[in-house]
């Protein structure tokens, strides 16, 4: 199936890699082959190599030996690399090298899981495999990061040898592979996602990030965590939000993108019920009339193993709980609900080449709640030559920043805490190196949005319980419950 697996760091450093066949002696894992890779991904121009066109007798494509060469030379090509990075975006997870391999890959917490192949094989499946492999190495070294996969790698080559044979996926479920694993994991402190960050106050409690097996220190003692054992049990209820409104600040579209997410730490691996909001409506065109205040999603997927018997008059889930973390359900609301925040953009040209831009946004959350790490970016034109910023701030605001950035022609402002029921104000002006026409006013935008929500979500999904099935005398585990809310593309 696969050829080889690899796991880069974000610097392009191999971490891991485990090679399972290769053809003429040379094969895709070697360092040559990863480097022309993670180039490849991290300067990505568009095109795949291997293009009818192109010259790919140097491993990268033409698009790669400009870059080689001139990152050799000290010339602008990796500056018009980066530009067309910057242009066609991120590398797509799948794509072909000129060494005939296919290459595939996922991002989680800032590493590359990846591998090749030289077989035609479905990519979903190869996806689907990485992410289970990235989820396996969570669930026994606690956290994913660097630091904890270099402190780990006998073990996590030891679930490798379990996980793939010759290539072939073999046991990919977290506590199937107990009975096969025989190192204990040194834990390591969490640290935070090199992705997209996350607020400190909502990150999951350090008992989350718990191994699934008995764990050591660096000095190979057993850890406080694994002697005292807590029967717990956490509960994510995420909710992802893509939003698009218009120039005058009507929503367009709006969707949201929502999981309940699990880790379970308890003794015995006890029957769970689950219970969720009598009044929930699934699907627009069903028909009821008697919950027409309730809570209306569009579809819901439940995982494999769900109990739906007490799903239609209760609202009830049972299920029993498999190590690590997995996700109980993930569903799906379109259509129109209140959103967080609204944005209202405004332009005034003050002189031919000068231009005031006004962003005001107001939060529509109730005042109890808040948005944490927002950031704003408002795109500019190319022939922006200077822009200054200036922020109005309500009270209760903090870590309210405003910039330009010269380099990628746009203007960020950020705050580390925006209140709810309270509304801020940038207002910035910008110098063009020529007259404002038609076609560099439509440069400017669109306007982004990145935030959290800690303990809010916007579908008023709500879990009404969570108990042990049995009643087990003494059996008193500790449950816990947050709901965050994340924009996606807002």
């Amino acid at each position: 199936m696969i050829t080889n697996f690899f796991v880069l760091s974000p610097r392009g450093d191999t971490v891991i890699a485990k090679s399972y066949r290769s053809k003429s002696g040379v094969g895709a894992h070697e360092r040559s082959h990863t480097e022309a890779f993670f180039r490849k991904v991290k300067f990505w121009d568009g095109v795949a190599p291997g293009t009818p066109g192109m010259d790919t007798t140097l491993g990268l494509g033409s698009g790669g030996n400009k870059l080689s060469a001139d990152s050799l030379s000290g010339g602008s090509g990796e500056g018009s690399e980066a530009k067309d990075s910057k242009k066609f975006g991120d590398a797509p997870p799948v794509f072909v090298m000129p060494d005939g391999y296919s290459y595939m890959h996922v991002k989680r917490n800032g590493l590359i899981f990846g591998c090749a192949t030289e077989k035609n094989i479905s990519p979903v499946v190869v996806i689907e495999l990485l992410s289970k492999i990235a989820k396996v190495f969570k669930d026994y070294c606690g956290t994913l990061s660097e630091e904890s996969i270099r402190k780990n790698f006998i073990l996590l080559y030891e679930l490798l040898d379990e996980l793939l044979d010759y290539g072939y996926p073999q046991v990919t479920q977290t506590e199937n592979l107990k009975a096969f694993v025989y190192n204990e994991p040194i834990v390591v402190s969490a640290v935070a996602d090199t992705g997209k960050m996350i607020n400190p106050k909502t990150a999951s409690a350090s008992a989350v990030h718990k191994p699934v097996i008995s764990s050591v220190n660096a000095d190979g003692k057993k850890t406080s965590l694994a002697a005292n054992q807590k029967n717990e049990i956490f509960v994510d209820i995420l909710e992802r939000l893509s939003v698009l409104f218009s120039s005058n600040g009507y929503v367009l579209n709006s969707t949201i993108d929502g999981c309940i997410q699990m880790k379970s730490y308890l003794a015995g691996n006890p029957q769970l019920r689950l219970a969720l909001n009598e009044d929930l409506i699934v699907g627009k065109n069903s028909g009821s009339t008697s919950y027409s205040s309730g809570v209306t999603v569009d579809d819901i997927n439940f995982n494999d193993c769900v109990n739906l018997s007490e799903w239609d008059h209760g609202r009830t889930l049972s299920f029993y709980p498999p190590d690590g973390e997995f996700i109980v359900l993930s569903y799906r609301m379109t259509g129109e609900f209140k959103t967080p925040f609204r944005i209202f953009p405004s332009i005034e040209e003050v002189e031919p080449n000068k231009l005031e831009i006004a962003v005001h946004i107001r939060a529509e959350i109730p005042d109890n709640h808040f948005g944490a790490n927002v950031s704003i970016e408002v795109p500019l034109p190319h022939s922006t030559t200077t822009a200054t910023c200036n922020v109005v701030s309500t009270p209760g605001a903090t870590g309210v920043n405003a910039e330009y950035v010269s380099q990628d022609k746009k203007l960020v402002w950020t705050l580390k805490k925006f209140p709810g029921c309270t509304e801020q104000t940038m207002r910035a002006k910008i110098t063009l190196s020529g007259p404002c026409t038609s076609q560099i006013r439509r440069e400017i935008g669109p306007i982004n949005m990145s935030y959290e929500i800690p303990m809010y979500n916007v579908s008023s999904l709500q879990v009404r319980y969570l108990r042990i099935a049995e009643n087990m005398p003494g059996y008193t585990p500790y449950r816990w419950v947050r709901y965050v809310t994340q924009s996606n593309s807002y």
